[in-house]
């Protein structure tokens, strides 16, 4: 019963802080031609090297999932970049001080940041047709990061991010 309020309690707090996904592709690419996939030789993806394995565990699951098997011939290769900045905090209390007299007005006013930055991670998901050597699809995630989270909630946390990513991956063709 305690694992499973764990679990509940870890849901609701990512579901507080969606991952939100930006996507890119070239429009002539015919996805279906893409079928093994791996990772760059020199791979660096900016996280810890306990989060780049948990990550890499959720990607190959998920391209699992779409049919892609990971080879050592690939038709494409998978990069990986992370970055962590800080965004400003847009609370504020305003204090005005303001004056009139003699047909003359003046006034001061002061907008007083409330709370801390917020810090955010972005990570963007290259895929390179190696006989080409051209970028086809790119997804780039930004989430709210964390770095006090149980290992339990990490790997949670990437599993979710990797299935938002792939969501939309193949993209899927618009009729005209």
């Amino acid at each position: 019963m305690k694992k499973l309020f764990s679990l509940l309690f870890v849901l609701v707090l990512f579901s507080c802080n969606a991952v939100r996904v930006q996507y890119d592709f070239e429009k002539t690419t015919d996805f279906t031609s893409y079928t093994t996939y791996n990772y760059f030789s020199d791979l660096e993806t900016g996280l810890s090297d306990l989060d780049t394995k948990r990550l890499l565990k959720a990607l190959d699951i998920a391209m699992q999932t779409k049919g892609m098997l990971l080879s050592e011939e690939p038709d494409f290769y998978i990069n990986i970049e992370s970055k962590i900045y800080q965004t400003a905090n847009g609370n504020t209390v305003g204090v005005g001080v303001g004056g009139s007299g003699n047909s003359i007005g003046d006034g001061v006013s002061v907008g007083i940041p409330v709370g801390q930055p917020k810090m955010k991670r972005e990570i963007t998901f290259d895929f390179v047709d190696i006989k080409k050597d051209a970028l086809f699809w790119q997804a780039i995630s930004i989430d709210t990061y964390k770095e006090n989270h149980t290992p339990e909630e990490r790997e949670l946390h990437l599993q979710t991010l990797v299935n938002k990513v792939l969501d939309k991956y193949p993209p899927k063709n618009k009729k005209k």
